[in-house]
């Protein structure tokens, strides 16, 4: 009895196809440890961390640094004033919410540069990194990430 490998159901890509793929894919991604290590040595230079969740999400619990654009009011108005010389490192709440996918997309139909962080803010609390946040830390609900609100 022969027994197929369900992982290769669909061969591997040739190396140079698979490359030019995963070249791509880590030129719209950023991870949280390559971006606390920038926001360290305060490196952060060419790129904005943006929170796309609204408002509400962003006041409870932010990455230092980062400004937000709630991908809802993403127009040609509301980003007139940015600049289009940075790249945009969009984040939501997680692999679980997609704000930050619909951030990096209306930005970059508008003209810019874009990045989305893997794993967003969840990932993020979870290797242990700081947050900012609008109103102190008074109890232990607030510990845990914020959910989407998006």
């Amino acid at each position: 009895m022969t027994t197929e490998s369900r992982a290769l159901t669909f061969p591997a890509l040739n190396s140079a196809t698979a490359a030019a793929h995963l070249r791509a894919e880590l030129a719209l991604e950023v991870d949280p440890d390559d971006l606390v290590r920038d926001l360290t040595a305060g490196t952060q230079l060419g790129y904005v961390v943006v929170e796309t969740r609204a408002p509400e999400a962003f006041a409870l619990a932010r990455i230092p640094g980062a400004i937000n654009l709630p991908y809802r009011d993403l127009t040609p108005e509301s980003v007139s004033q940015l600049d289009r010389d940075l790249v945009y490192v969009c984040y939501c709440e997680s692999i679980h919410c997609n704000a930050a996918t619909k951030g990096a997309l209306k930005l970059a139909e508008l003209g810019f540069k874009v990045k989305r962080l893997s794993g967003g803010i969840r990932a993020w609390q979870a290797a242990g990194y700081a947050v900012d946040r609008d109103t102190p830390d008074l109890s232990a609900a607030s510990t845990s990430p914020p959910r989407c609100a998006c």
